[in-house]
């Protein structure tokens, strides 16, 4: 790209792409905060009905929950072929499951957690605010032009 060339872009993704984009992912970044600041953890995902779901065990994850409800989620994924990425970023409240109705249509989302070990708390992130966009990436070269090399 030379120097009076522009990068395309970014676009700024409608709700139901975000939707689209994050059931094509299985994994993403839970931000929780806890006593000591924040925390981020990988955790594999379901979506369901406007919601995304994951499993956990008691610990960290569960406790901090229970604390504080208010949470981000964030998925991406790059495409080298295309040299295209996306971001889409969910903030909301975390809900445990609670009735036995609610767990039992929770085994038709096919969710298997990577770590072995028993994960029998289903916790459902109901978003108050989804956001996403789509960019190209930029060559390496294109910000060493840019450096001071003196």
């Amino acid at each position: 790209m030379t120097d009076d060339q522009e990068m395309p872009a970014t676009e700024t993704l409608a709700a139901d792409e975000c939707w689209k984009l994050l059931r094509r992912i299985s994994v993403g970044h839970l931000a929780l905060c806890g006593d000591d600041g924040p925390e981020l953890f990988p955790v594999n995902y379901a979506v369901d009905h406007g919601t995304v779901v994951f499993r956990t065990r008691a610990g960290t994850k569960l406790s901090m929950v229970g604390n504080d409800d208010r949470v981000a989620f964030e998925v991406d994924s790059v495409d080298t072929e295309s040299g295209r990425a996306w971001s889409v970023i969910i903030k909301g409240r975390a809900e445990v499951f609670g009735g036995i109705e609610e767990m039992v249509d929770s085994f038709s989302l096919m969710l298997f957690p990577w770590e072995a070990g028993p994960k029998d708390a289903f916790v459902r992130i109901v978003p108050t605010i989804i956001s996403g966009r789509r960019f190209h990436i930029a060559a390496p070269l294109t910000w060493w032009k840019h450096m001071d090399h003196g």
